[in-house]
């Protein structure tokens, strides 16, 4: 092998270790398995180099019965897909935001609410528990990898955020539910992980189904209570801003309502989905197609992406008005754009 080919070879496997040491979860599986085939590809470019150069001293040659020969190009090719590729997740994962900016909404963003016992944990660099409760959005549809839907999204950035704890999010969202099948589950998905967070992501497939939004409202409650007894912090998630839920504006107004007054109720958090979305939308000109698939409903790439980031800013903010004593135990307010 030429030094030429063996520096490149290096440079591609160091590339590829790099990338496995930094990435998200998901992203790192990836760049491991793609590793692989450099470190393979790098083999079997070292067996063409001793092809070509002939047998060593004393060695017998391959009988013509028994070829024993790897086209150069083939193994360059392997070795080069496999760089190609370890490059374009990590240029994907990079630069997704930049594409669009994902701007906080107008005037600032307000507190998600105070979240003590996730701030504590922090603080006392101990290990975190998220579970990403919800439906379709939280488990992902629509996003490319399940390196790109929010709860690894949110993991990422908050462990890049906070490097001396061991934080976990875990993804429990189950495509096609509501409250009423999100209940019968709660403890064996949520409180049987032992969390710290939950982050309850509800209505918007009451609103596809035309469901009284109080009877959702009485069984979220019901679930905010069982989460409280066992200790954890809260944040829900409402509907989102999409051609699918604004064809039913009367039912998603009075749900978007119903989630408002209960977290007020019981002193828990709220990021209003549909308002950053529809500001997404109206105020600062993003067409539907830029955050939202052709189903008119789930988010994209993009959409997730921002969703992550506005929603792990906001867990920061309130984590750190907890920790400096600026927010007290009872200090809960809708994160709502100005």
């Amino acid at each position: 092998m030429r030094v030429s080919d063996r520096s490149k070879s290096a440079a591609a496997a160091l590339l590829a270790t790099t990338f496995v040491l930094f990435a998200a979860p998901d992203e790192r599986a990836q760049a491991q398995t793609v590793q692989t085939q450099t470190v393979e590809a790098q083999t079997v470019q070292a067996q063409t180099a001793q092809t070509q150069a002939g047998p060593a001293a004393g060695e017998a040659a391959p009988g013509e019965a028994e070829p024993h020969i790897v086209p150069a190009d083939r193994s360059k090719t392997v070795a080069g897909t496999a760089l190609d590729k370890i490059k374009g997740v990590a240029k994907q994962a990079g630069d997704i935001l930049g594409r669009v900016p994902c701007l906080p909404p107008k005037g600032g963003a307000k507190s998600i609410g105070s979240l003590p016992r996730v701030a504590r944990k922090l603080a006392d660099r101990r290990p975190v528990v998220i579970v990403a409760f919800g439906s379709s959005s939280t488990q992902g549809y629509g996003s490319s990898s399940p390196a790109f839907t929010y709860p690894n999204r949110l993991a990422a950035m908050l462990r890049r955020h906070y490097p001396h704890s061991d934080i976990t999010v875990v993804n429990s969202g189950k495509g096609g539910e509501d409250a009423p099948e999100m209940m019968q589950r709660l403890k064996t998905t949520v409180l049987d992980a032992q969390p710290d967070l939950v982050i309850w992501q509800v209505g918007t497939n009451a609103i596809l189904r035309d469901l009284d939004p109080a009877d959702t409202g009485r069984l979220v409650d019901d679930g905010i209570r069982a989460i409280q007894s066992a200790g954890a912090d809260i944040v829900l998630v409402d509907p989102q801003y999409a051609p699918r839920v604004n064809e039913r504006p009367e039912h998603a107004g009075k749900m978007i309502k119903a989630l408002g007054r209960l977290a007020e109720l019981r002193h828990v958090g709220i990021f209003p989905r549909f308002e950053v979305m529809k500001e997404w939308h109206e105020q600062q000109a993003i067409p539907f197609d830029k955050f939202v698939i052709a189903d008119g409903l789930h988010m994209n790439d993009w959409g997730y992406a921002c969703f992550a980031q506005l929603l792990g800013d906001g867990i920061i903010r309130s984590v750190d008005q907890v920790r400096l004593g600026t927010a007290g135990p009872g200090d809960v307010t809708a994160f709502r754009p100005m």
